[in-house]
């Protein structure tokens, strides 16, 4: 799909790229290969820094080449559409002298937050301040999914308290997986933001990137937001790997309990069964031909079975 927009000071309207004006913003969420082909066209943008988001691989980082900066980070993927599992996903964003483009391959909240029912909150025109505003967001986002991983992890571990199952270590698993993306993304992106600072006072790159003073705040406020992602994200995976180690320990002493249970059990259920065992021999025993031997037998084997049981019972092995 590929969107045209541009900010006016009543409304967020929609342009053809036949009729497309400077400080529009171009917006490519699953495009097709015409699609693309059109936004290179409109734009003059070379051909890799077009297509770099189609690459589910890609890394953060900054390009630049002549009269276009490439900014590729990675935003969280829409968990309705992949079952609430955490992964992230290269966004492109490309800035011209003209232009403002963003390219990903899946739909996301990022770009969705910018809709028509929130154009006073941005605008097209300006890029650098649109660039800023969607660092931003895609800080919100990371940190607004890791607080629900924690919400997650504290259900899970309320349930493994009450019952050890394979089902609640794999949504740990998961959690853990989905932590290991978030911290390698978050850091990544804060490299681009780094960088971001660097360039915007580098006037070989001004006539692109016009950093103005109301932006310093902003800029500071992705700084701040990232950070305080970073420093989240490592904490949980901190509080994950130390619940995982505790509930294998546990898992495994459950185990070793369970394993002297039966073995209790088996020496207890021996005794009986090794009187009768001598009693049912081949050979003269006592009280063969006695009215009441099948009892007194049976009455040595509970007292003996008992005996055991007792003695088992005050070495705490039940």
């Amino acid at each position: 799909m590929l969107k045209i927009t541009k900010t006016t000071e009543t409304h967020l309207i929609e342009l053809s790229p036949e009729r497309i004006e400077a400080g529009a913003w171009i917006n490519l969420v699953r495009p097709t290969a015409d699609e693309l082909s059109e936004a290179e066209r409109m734009t003059g943008a070379p051909q890799d820094f077009i297509r770099s988001a189609m690459d589910p691989e890609e890394s953060s980082r900054i390009e630049i080449e002549e009269n276009h900066i490439l900014v590729l980070i990675n935003v969280p993927i829409d968990h309705e559409s992949h079952d609430y599992e955490y992964d992230t996903i290269p966004l492109g964003i490309i800035i011209t002298p003209d232009y403002f483009v963003t390219i990903c391959q899946e739909y996301n909240d990022v770009i969705q937050n910018f809709s028509e029912a929130r154009f006073r909150y941005f605008c097209t025109f300006k890029r650098t301040r649109l660039l800023f505003q969607i660092l931003y967001r895609s800080a919100m986002l990371f940190l607004k999914d890791l607080r629900q991983m924690t919400r997650r992890s504290d259900q899970i571990e309320q349930d493994l308290r009450q019952s050890m199952k394979n089902e609640e270590l794999f949504q740990l698993l998961d959690l853990q997986k989905g932590l290991t993306y978030y911290s390698m993304s978050l850091r990544s992106n804060k490299v681009v933001v780094e960088r971001l600072l660097r360039l915007c006072s580098n006037p070989q790159v001004s006539h692109i990137i016009k950093f103005r003073e109301e932006d310093d705040d902003l800029l500071d406020d992705v700084r701040v937001e990232y950070d305080q992602a970073i420093e989240m994200a490592q904490i949980q995976t901190d509080v994950l790997a130390g619940m995982m180690d505790a509930f294998a320990s546990v898992i495994s002493n459950n185990l070793n309990i369970v394993m002297k249970f039966l073995a209790s059990i088996t020496i207890v259920l021996a005794i009986p069964t090794m009187v009768a065992s001598f009693f049912g021999m081949n050979v003269p025993v006592p009280w063969t031909a006695h009215p009441m031997g099948f009892t007194i037998v049976c009455f040595i084997a509970l007292i003996m079975t008992i005996a055991a049981t007792w003695v088992l019972w005050k070495k705490r092995l039940f």
